[in-house]
């Protein structure tokens, strides 16, 4: 069983989401599409937001929730056509928003890759000289989908490094891209979202994957450690 301690973290930004919900509701439509739980950021804290933004009403994919959002005011239904659009309510790829989530992994472990060496099961990647990995909490099975395996990148203090090898189902792979394991660096890596360089990272993945930003963002966002900050 995974522990929350090896989980990433899906950080949502409540004043990017406020932001994001303000220019969405004013770029026009009635109908906030809540559903999938807000796509990872959390349902009610959402329509909180997006009732303070102006919207109609919100589309969940659950009853309960309907019932609970409409007790405290907020016109939930479960049926309909959202018209506001997600996009830009969650500040993904494209919009221009900051986004209001940013998913991180933690790094377990260092060691030095000699040039020749291989990574990850099928050994899809092989070190072209000597360089350090780090082992990283986010495997696919918590969205971080297989395809992104030498195809996409990571922010790792003020720079981005790539993913190598194949996603293990809990952790991926890496590259340093430095011959030094500078232990007393940062642990943390950010996938995509924040406002340094991992900003837009969550359009790589896009692309590597054929999948809806929302799609991968839903997905990220309910297998991760959710916590809000401002």
């Amino acid at each position: 069983m995974t522990v929350s301690g090896s989980l990433p973290r899906a950080i949502i930004s409540l004043d990017a989401l406020r932001a994001s919900a303000r220019a969405a509701v004013g770029a026009g439509g009635e109908i906030a599409d809540l559903r999938a739980d807000a796509y990872g950021h959390g349902a009610h804290e959402t329509a909180l937001e997006v009732r303070d933004a102006g919207a109609r009403r919100v589309l969940v994919d659950d009853a309960e929730l309907a019932e609970t959002l409409t007790a405290e005011g907020i016109d939930a239904v479960t049926d309909g056509v959202p018209d506001i659009d997600s996009i830009l309510l969650y500040g993904l790829p494209g919009s221009g928003m900051i986004p209001a989530m940013t998913l991180t992994g933690r790094i377990l472990s260092r060691k030095l890759l000699r040039a020749g060496e291989a990574v990850s099961y099928g050994y899809t990647h092989r070190a072209q000289r000597d360089t350090t990995i780090a082992l990283v909490t986010g495997g696919y099975a918590q969205g971080i989908v297989r395809a992104l395996g030498n195809h996409a990148r990571v922010g790792v203090g003020t720079e981005m490094r790539p993913i190598v090898g194949r996603v293990a189902m809990d952790v991926c792979v890496v590259d340093l891209e430095t011959a030094e394991a500078a232990e007393d660096s940062s642990d943390e890596v950010v996938y995509f979202g924040g406002t340094g360089p991992a900003r837009e990272g969550l359009a790589t993945w896009v692309q590597a994957t054929g999948m809806r930003a929302t799609e991968l963002v839903a997905v990220a966002g309910a297998k991760a450690v959710r916590e809000w900050t401002r």
